[in-house]
């Protein structure tokens, strides 16, 4: 397992931008397929990004494409989701996730996400 800590959620207007980080502890964070996922009130957790153990592959649902960025710096085992053009519908509980499965559209479901950290409110004000 690793431990997965978010930050830097908070409330932000329409068509601004937040950048979220993920800092996983443990030596074996190259070893670990990560993503990020959100939780809106009274909806499921759902898919937003993910990104490969070496950093080459990413996935992005829809909704995001164009706006978010997701990126890692294995050497300061961090991920980070650059969030931009943000709209109200993408206030939501944002989660960091990793997983030993090997990246690939089949598995972008958080039940294949094995660690997890403990979420992030972001919120968007019209």
């Amino acid at each position: 397992q690793v431990q997965l800590v978010e930050s830097g959620g908070g409330l932000v207007q329409a068509v601004g931008s937040l950048r979220l980080s993920c800092a996983a502890s443990g030596r074996t964070f190259g070893t670990w397929a990560m993503g990020w996922f959100r939780q809106a009130p009274w909806k499921e957790r759902e898919f937003v990004a993910a990104i490969s153990r070496s950093g080459g592959s990413t996935y992005y649902t829809d909704s995001v494409k164009g706006r978010f960025t997701i990126s890692r710096d294995t050497a300061k085992n961090k991920m980070y989701l650059q969030m931009n053009s943000l709209k109200p519908e993408d206030t939501a509980v944002y989660y960091c996730a990793a997983t030993f499965v090997p990246l690939s559209h089949d598995i972008l479901e958080p039940e294949n996400f094995g660690s997890w950290g403990q979420g992030t409110q972001v919120t968007v004000s019209s």
